[in-house]
């Protein structure tokens, strides 16, 4: 093994392990206060919460605009050009300002268009804090960069401001709205200790670049946006569908055991954002390496989910009481079909990265448009007749699909550019 390639791994396994870390803060400190505000919000604040967390998320998506992936890729690419880097943050950074405008603008406006939402538009409103976080946070830097733990130092502060918060504050009913307060100022902290910590230790400064510049990274941006936002049409899109047509206790009730499922699947994120950027330069370099390294991640992931997807049926029982804080039926009967999600939820990102590190961003939107087709067919129908089970079931089918697809496309660009790396050989 070449010094190169050994100081490549060290550094992967550094930020696998800051990765780790901040997955464990981002799912266990939640948990922890999970069976907490059920218990003192009640089933159905606690659905409330929920609903207006996936309200907000599409103005998330719409921040974010995909600069998590095609930022990072940047990044990584151009991380000892400091001009270049500079470029791509202030221009990163200008863009999602103004998205970040004009999703406050349309959360407003619909807010107080709607008596179901204005009734409560404090915690809308508050829960939109979360956004404005985000927007400080370049997360995509810090992963281009390959210095993950800052994000976990800065990631933890904030769930840490807010777990303790809620346990010291939250006591009644009444308090539904400190929740998304405190996640909201947890999250902007962190977000300005992130940009003073760029300004410390990359030298780096905001630059205010001409419009040709910005236009080039809003296009080079738009494929992956349009990609989550179609995947918010089979996640979040679902979650406020449950809440419209049926209530409160059923979106509490699907999002204890989302929750619980994404918290088990999460040892997952840390691995695909650490190795993203390590297969786009690898892609670039040498293929060989690219298509190898990935066959023996699949495997891992393959394995790993299998094990993690048995233990967790074994303990269901005391998981739901762990994180419920006490056992429910009903959560219980949810949880054992959806923790089938475990055996894909790995390969979603390890897949469309893949695509989107092989250029074959039609081929993405092309898997979206299917996904988002299935999702139409049959989820209003499966809400409307089966409530939250229903959600649970369709959107299992939902995924698998989707995955099988990813799979297909994956494999296929994989074949033609070995086919044209063959073809430039023999001529």
């Amino acid at each position: 093994m070449s010094q190169s390639t050994k100081k490549e791994y060290s550094t992967m396994k550094s930020n696998f392990v800051s990765l780790s870390l901040l997955q464990a803060g981002n799912y266990i400190l939640p948990l922890l206060t999970l069976p907490y505000l059920v218990k003192v919000l009640g089933i159905e604040y606690f659905g409330l919460l929920a609903f207006a967390t996936a309200t907000i998320a599409y103005f998330g998506i719409l921040t974010d605009y995909g600069f998590n992936l095609t930022a990072t890729k940047e990044i990584s690419i151009h991380r000892k050009n400091h001009l270049k880097i500079t470029e791509i943050f202030s221009s990163v950074m200008s863009i999602k300002f103004l998205l970040l405008l004009i999703s406050l603008f349309l959360l407003t406006a619909i807010v107080f268009s709607f008596n179901k939402l204005s009734a409560h538009w404090e915690i809308y409103l508050l829960t939109f804090g979360s956004v404005i976080g985000q927007f400080l946070f370049p997360v995509w830097f810090f992963q281009g960069m390959e210095r993950m733990k800052y994000i976990t130092y800065l990631n933890f502060l904030s769930k840490l401001i807010f777990t303790i918060a809620i346990f010291v504050f939250v006591q009644e009913q009444n308090d539904a709205y400190l929740v998304p307060l405190f996640f909201s100022v947890g999250s902007i902290i962190a977000g300005i200790a992130s940009l003073v910590l760029i300004k410390q230790q990359f030298n780096l400064s905001f630059k205010f670049q001409n419009w040709a510049t910005i236009t080039h990274y809003l296009i080079d941006g738009w494929h992956v946006f349009l990609s989550r936002f179609y995947v918010s049409m089979y996640t979040t899109t679902n979650i406020v569908l449950l809440g419209v047509m049926t209530n409160n206790v059923a979106v509490g009730y699907y999002s204890i055991v989302e929750k619980i499922v994404l918290a088990i699947g999460g040892v997952f994120n840390p691995i695909n954002q650490t190795i993203y950027p390590y297969l786009a330069r690898k892609f670039k370099d040498n293929f060989e390496i690219y298509v190898d390294f990935l066959k023996k991640v699949s495997l891992i992931f393959i394995a790993l989910a299998s094990v993690f997807l048995l233990f967790s049926q074994y303990f269901i029982e005391e998981i739901i009481q762990l994180v419920h804080g006490e056992y429910n039926a009903q959560i219980s009967f949810l949880l054992s079909i959806f923790l089938l999600r475990i055996l894909i939820l790995p390969f979603g990102a390890l897949l469309s990265n893949s695509l989107i590190i092989m250029h074959r961003k039609q081929e993405f939107i092309r898997v979206m448009n299917y996904t988002v087709l299935v999702d139409l067919l049959i989820v209003p129908l499966s809400i409307y007749f089966f409530k939250e089970t229903g959600l649970v079931i369709s959107f299992l089918i939902i995924i698998f699909v989707h995955t099988l697809f990813l799979w297909y496309y994956v494999n296929q660009a994989i074949q033609e550019e070995k086919n044209k790396k063959v073809k430039i050989k023999n001529d």
